[in-house]
């Protein structure tokens, strides 16, 4: 899907395909997503410019990533998609700029990318004459929908929290089941928390490669892009030490519901081994007045059989209250 949108009053204006193509004087933002090679080769066309494909876009090298080519610069970040599901994917992103011209390549639909295209494109909207700020825009939307996902994240977390470390007289089977599903939890916020950390460097990273290359100097927009990109380097910043408090959080979490669950499994295992001491001195006392002896005194009292029970009961009683005396049990 190819969308088009040039600049109109200072605002964004969705092109209509069936009027024909805009001049590419005209254009601010070329946005592919999920392109076919008919829409590539038309941007391609139109700029100048060799578009990357979704294998090169993926490349991890910070040459791969962060590079000119053709007049234009190369930027592809990794973005967050489907960050309100238990399941959110990170993806590649590429912006390319031309000029006063916006190229974004993407292969998921991350929510800021509509919304801010949205937003842009109201009567009110936020002035927008060069495809450099519709950049910054669109990353400041993605920081600010990153930090809700971590302030929803630092919620859950807390939740997380009091259920670990909650007083509860449930059964060791029913509190075991419960911290099995907080693992599953912790687990799933990890990774959220990991890949959002990934994202905000490399929104960092992109914003500094930008910020290194000539060309940024004097021109119209040159002071409020300087203050934006001030601001997104901040917030990404501190975002990304708030993820990694959280990050430490999770594993200390993580590390407190193993550590109860081995205490669960701890108190299981002393129940049998305490009855296992406590019912060994009656099986002791069996095991002997069941052997077949021709000489066992015991076998000629009139009482012996009372006394060999009393004597089990007596062995079993004499160890159990020892050990609830110590709190053992």
């Amino acid at each position: 899907m190819l969308r088009i949108y040039k600049s109109q009053n200072s605002h964004l204006v969705l092109v209509d395909m069936l009027d024909g193509l805009a001049s590419p004087s005209q254009v601010i933002w070329y946005d592919l997503l999920n392109p076919s090679v008919e829409e590539t080769r038309l941007v391609q066309g139109q700029l100048g410019i060799e578009i990357p494909t979704r294998d090169e876009m993926q490349e991890i090298e910070l040459s791969d990533r962060l590079y000119q080519e053709d007049g234009a610069q190369f930027m592809t970040m990794t973005a967050v998609a489907k960050l309100d599901s238990d399941y959110p994917v990170k993806v590649p992103v590429t912006f390319i700029v031309k000029g006063a011209t916006l190229v974004t390549v993407r292969h998921a639909d991350p929510k800021p990318f509509q919304t801010y295209a949205n937003r842009l494109q109201k009567a009110n909207g936020q002035v927008c004459e060069t495809g450099e700020l519709v950049m910054l825009g669109l990353l400041e939307a993605m920081i600010d929908r990153t930090a809700d996902a971590l302030e929803r994240a630092g919620s859950e977390v807390d939740g997380i929290s009091r259920d670990v470390f909650r007083k509860t007289n449930a059964s060791a089977t029913k509190k075991t089941r419960d911290l099995q599903s907080l693992i599953e939890q912790i687990g799933q916020k990890g990774d959220l928390l990991t890949i959002v950390r990934e994202s905000l460097v490399s929104i960092g990273r992109l914003v500094a490669y930008h910020v290194a290359l000539e060309g940024i100097g004097p021109r119209k927009a040159a002071k409020e892009s300087r203050q934006r990109i001030k601001l997104i380097q901040r917030d990404a910043t501190s975002l990304g030490d708030h993820a990694l408090f959280l990050s430490n959080k999770i594993n200390f979490l993580l590390d407190a519901t193993l550590g109860l669950i081995n205490l669960e499994q701890n108190q299981i295992i002393k129940i049998f081994s305490v009855a296992a001491v406590v019912f060994l001195p009656p099986t002791l006392v069996a095991s002997i007045y069941g052997m077949n002896f021709e000489v066992m005194p015991e076998l000629q009292w009139r009482f012996g059989y009372p006394y060999a029970l009393a004597l089990m009961v007596l062995s079993a009683i004499v160890p159990f209250l020892y050990f609830k005396r110590r709190g053992w049990l």
